[in-house]
């Protein structure tokens, strides 16, 4: 099947179109049906009478954005009309909920006039907390925003204008940067006249490029004060005209800096490229078929071409995605009037700097592995980057609040968390740990130190105040790794090469001579970075330590079993995942260790784990699983889970609910709970699981990721003496940040 095939397949699937409306409370019983509608709606109405800001306390306004077209310019297809734009304001919609989270009714309107568009729209306002205009032809478009954005109290925003603008001025700080050209002194030729041309060049304006720099082109050539004389621009455009004599698209790029392409494909030569001045930035952005192809521009002369278009198959993609949903976001949160210069100014802002940051290892890989690192070839964030809500967002809630458009404040460090939850609960939920961790940061040994990942995770937890990472490995590698990403701190780092280790091996020689090591082997095991990092745990030179991301889980593990071993109170290890759904959150345990554990085993374990679950400020209920319930089934394989249950529940420095045996969807299921076992410990789903072994547990915790599509975070050991995490192979960057600081509140607590 061909594109268009596949495209119209997935479109007209049941249920057809691509939204749907979801309800947002519960509507299980009666009772939530009377509170929903009648006659328990009538409070909230009475509220809202009485004050109509409480519209957005009682209802979805607050995050309800109206998408609205009347099909007139729909990117590659013209004016298609209303009815036929309707999958493209849909997938509008899809973008906003996707990146952002935000909620969108999709409204395409047939007006007849202007005037129709601007009345009908405008009677909308007490649905939506802000309007999203698409695919509107020019020059109507200008003036249906200008007055509705002075008519309305809620932010009204052009994104075929303005997101362009926004993304492309993010590019141009970086890219003017790394020309080491100042905007001040840019020359800029624009192709192109209509909406988007229009609002970028206003937009260049506000951030330093002067206007009388701008030259722009339509289709019969450079608009100039003459053609505005004569009535041939409008009045939106015709601020752009220059004072020059009458020319082409050729004659307005011959020496200038930049050339930012709105118009249509193939419109621009090599030698028209090889006219501007040294190392030009060329934004040629005319879809699907940019006015110069990728490589021909880039090929077009020896110097630096610094180059961004519209597609995805190449780098520097300007998408309008990076900018919408999180400048709405923003807007939306602090209650915005709208959506002014400043607020704009600092998305583009925001996104020039988040280009400039180390890249997570999710978004390399979403994108083919590629290289994305600040340089020519990579001056915007991509699409799929999740940190753009984190970055993007507060900067324009700042900006509004600044600037006098925001109605409700916000506190910048809470609203982060509010942002990282609406994303998935594992941020949350990290984000606890991370705080605690940064409130007192220990010295955590990264084994591993030579590797790339461990490396740039140094980094990180050094830049966000989490960790004093040590680094164990090639001194010359790390730094030169340092300098080929271009992270600029100096990382503690121990050599075992270079570095005097007597003492450590005096002190592994005599934790481990009646184990059947020799002062010789010692001094050879000490140069293991696994053997060296836990032997300065156990000394006290580092608070944790981190290993495992380049070897296999037992033999990463044995080392700091053998050196630190359990704790005194302890005599088990135990590896836990922690699994984010939507709305809850499980403890998985044992899923890396002890391979067919006794009833002593699984009561010590359990015990671990929901000391871990309160360091995430988790309540633990705890459930010990097996295939029977509560005795249905006895035999040698139930009786060590209900044994350690019992010892558990009598136990009466057991602080938290705990029941057992019992099957897994006895234990997550309220009404089997509450109904078939109301005599259960449990008052409500256990949200800590312990399995009966070690391949239990792991199939278990691995089938509810996968399929429950929950977050992980983990393994998580538990039981050491001191605190020790082991990697799995393939971690990610932001795993091994994340494994640190669980690391740190360990190490806290001791």
């Amino acid at each position: 099947m061909g594109l268009d095939e596949d495209a119209l397949e997935y479109h007209s699937a049941d249920p057809p179109g691509k939204i749907e409306i979801a309800t947002t409370k519960p509507t299980n019983t009666q009772r939530d049906l009377s509170l929903a509608y009648s006659p328990g709606v009538a409070a909230p109405c009475e509220e809202i009478a009485a004050d109509s800001s409480q519209t957005f306390t009682y209802t979805a306004k607050g995050n309800l954005v109206g998408v609205v077209s009347d099909g007139s310019a729909v990117l590659g297809l013209g004016d298609i009309g209303p009815e036929a734009s309707k999958p493209v304001m849909e997938g509008k919609g899809v973008l906003f909920k996707r990146f952002a989270d935000i909620d969108v009714f999709d409204v395409e309107l047939d007006a007849a006039d202007t005037d129709t568009m601007i009345e009908s729209i405008a009677t909308l306002e007490p649905t939506f907390g802000g309007i999203n205009l698409e695919d509107i032809a020019a020059p109507e478009c200008f003036e249906i925003e200008r007055r509705l954005a002075e008519r309305l109290d809620i932010p009204v925003f052009h994104d075929d204008q303005h997101g362009t603008a926004i993304i492309t001025g993010a590019a141009l700080l970086n890219a003017a940067d790394i020309a080491d050209k100042e905007l001040s002194e840019l020359d800029v030729a624009f192709a192109g006249a209509g909406a988007a041309a229009t609002a970028t060049a206003k937009f260049y304006v506000s951030l330093g490029v002067p206007s009388e720099n701008i030259t722009m082109c339509d289709i019969d050539g450079i608009l100039t004060e003459e053609r505005a004389r004569s009535g041939d621009l409008n009045q939106y455009n015709r601020e752009f005209a220059s004072d020059v004599p009458e020319g082409d698209l050729s004659d307005a790029m011959d020496g200038a800096d930049v050339f930012v392409g709105l118009s249509v494909g193939g419109i621009v030569s090599q030698e028209m490229i090889r006219s501007m001045a040294s190392d030009p930035i060329v934004f040629a952005m005319a879809n699907p078929n940019p006015e110069i192809g990728y490589e021909e521009a880039k090929n077009a002369r020896e110097d630096t071409v610094i180059m961004a278009t519209g597609r995805s198959d190449y780098p520097n993609q300007v998408n309008n995605v990076l900018g919408f949903p999180f400048i709405f976001r923003g807007a939306l949160d602090v209650r915005a009037t709208e959506i002014n210069e400043a607020m704009k100014v600092a998305a583009a802002e925001a996104l020039a700097d988040l280009a400039r940051q180390d890249v997570p290892d999710a978004v390399v890989k979403a994108y083919g592995d590629q290289v994305l690192q600040f340089g020519p070839d990579y001056i915007i964030p991509k699409p799929l980057d999740p940190r753009v809500l984190f970055e993007v967002t507060p900067a324009v809630a700042e900006a509004a609040m600044a600037s006098g458009a925001a109605r409700k404040p916000i506190d910048g460090d809470s609203y982060v968390e509010e942002l990282e939850a609406r994303l998935g609960k594992s941020r949350e939920m990290m984000r606890v740990v991370l705080n605690k961790a940064k409130n007192d940061p220990k010295r955590v040994v990264l084994a591993e130190g030579g590797d790339e990942k461990m490396i740039r995770a140094a980094y990180q937890l050094v830049d966000r105040g989490i960790a004093e990472p040590v680094l164990l490995g090639d001194r010359d590698r790390i730094e030169a790794i340092c300098e080929t990403l271009g992270l600029s701190f100096d990382p503690e780092v121990v050599d075992p090469v270079e570095s005097d280790l007597d003492e450590y091996a005096d002190r592994l020689y005599e934790l481990r001579k009646r184990n059947g090591v020799t002062r010789r082997e010692a001094d050879e095991l000490v140069k293991d970075s696994n053997y060296l990092g836990s032997v300065m745990v156990k000394a006290g030179d580092a608070d944790a330590m981190l290993t495992g991301l380049t070897h296999n889980y037992p033999s990463a593990l044995r080392p700091p079993l053998e050196i630190i071993g359990t704790a005194s109170s302890a005599d088990y290890a135990a590896g836990v995942y922690m699994l984010t759904f939507k709305n809850r959150v499980v403890f998985c345990a044992d899923a890396t260790v002890n391979q067919d554990p006794d009833a002593d085993v699984l009561e010590e374990v359990t015990r671990h784990t929901a000391e871990l679950a309160r360091q995430f400020n988790v309540e633990p209920r705890a459930a010990l699983l097996s295939y029977s319930n509560f005795g249905s089934v006895d035999n040698e394989g139930t009786r060590k889970p209900a044994e350690a249950a019992r010892r558990l529940r009598e136990d009466p420095t057991v602080e938290f609910p705990v029941d057992g045996e019992m099957q897994a969807d006895t234990a997550v299921v309220e009404e089997m709970l509450s109904g078939t076992y109301e005599f259960s410990e449990l008052d409500d789903p256990a949200n800590l699981l312990v399995f009966p072994n070690l391949e239990a547990g792991n199939i278990g915790y691995k089938l509810l990721q996968r399929l429950g599509e929950a977050d992980a975070v983990g393994p998580m050991l538990v039981g050491m003496d001191k605190p020790v995490h082991v990697l799995q192979r393939g971690d990610e960057v932001k795993d091994i940040v994340n494994l640190a600081g669980v690391a740190v509140a360990d190490a806290q607590t001791e």
